[in-house]
């Protein structure tokens, strides 16, 4: 089985890690040194839903 190189993935795919990366971030800032509990969560859900996205495109594009 051939695997892609890093130069064949899409670049939304670049683009959906970095946010699940900064996503993540964000979250264990807020939880560990903040008490704003709705923006927690808000930054939480949003890096599930990247990390969703990134997980649907990688098993959907060609080759992998």
């Amino acid at each position: 089985m051939i695997r892609p190189t890093m130069s064949e993935l899409p670049v939304m795919w670049f683009g959906l890690l970095s946010l699940v990366a900064i996503f993540g971030v964000a979250t264990w800032f807020l939880e560990n040194f903040s008490e704003k509990n709705e923006l927690k969560k808000i930054t939480g859900i949003c890096g599930v839903i990247s990390m969703l996205s990134l997980l649907y495109l990688t098993f959907t594009t060609e080759g992998i």
